[in-house]
């Protein structure tokens, strides 16, 4: 706890991520890591009427991590982490933004939780 300081987020969907690993892990206060990250995301219309309106969007999220012990610059973890979700674009535009902007904060918290799982599962395996 309050030992992974990630990097400064660039964008709405990095913000929410390092909000959410924060909410999880706690902020750094003594940071011993650092946790660098590229984030990727998609949206795909996924239900399409037949005369080819979308009406449905499955985002896709991917992120490559690297987790870095502060004191020496080694690299202790890292990977990549793939999410998905989705969300309705039936309904009125504002309804519709507001769907959009859900699934998108619904897949930042999806990879936020794939990472804080692996911290906690590899986090016996080395010392600060």
């Amino acid at each position: 706890m309050g030992a992974v300081r990630a990097n400064d987020p660039t964008d709405k969907n990095s913000f929410d991520f390092v909000q959410h690993l924060e909410e999880r892990l706690g902020r750094p206060t003594k940071p011993a890591y650092g946790l660098a990250y590229t984030i990727t995301t998609a949206a795909i219309g996924a239900g399409i009427t037949p005369d080819g309106a979308i009406t449905r969007y499955t985002v896709t999220g991917g992120m490559d991590w690297t987790l870095t012990r502060l004191a020496d610059q080694t690299r202790m973890l890292g990977g990549h982490i793939d999410a998905f979700t989705s969300y309705s674009a039936t309904g009125s535009t504002v309804a519709g933004q507001t769907a959009q902007s859900d699934a998108y904060l619904r897949l930042m918290r999806l990879l936020g939780d794939d990472l804080v799982l692996r911290l906690i599962a590899a986090s016996a395996s080395f010392a600060p």
